[in-house]
């Protein structure tokens, strides 16, 4: 997958190496501020307390 990926972005190979780490910090940081706060609330394994003293 993460060759299919680097072989279509376009430009030189400095410019192909920039833009795969914009696109992993864009997927990186949507998770954190989308995807995970959302499981967190919806997902009722991961919302339940241990009780864990």
């Amino acid at each position: 997958m993460y060759p299919w990926i680097f072989r279509h972005l376009p430009g030189p190979l400095p410019v192909r190496i920039l833009l795969a780490l914009v696109l992993v910090t864009a997927v990186v940081t949507a998770l954190f501020v989308w995807v995970f706060p959302w499981a967190a609330e919806n997902i009722d394994f991961l919302s339940r307390d241990p009780g864990i003293s």
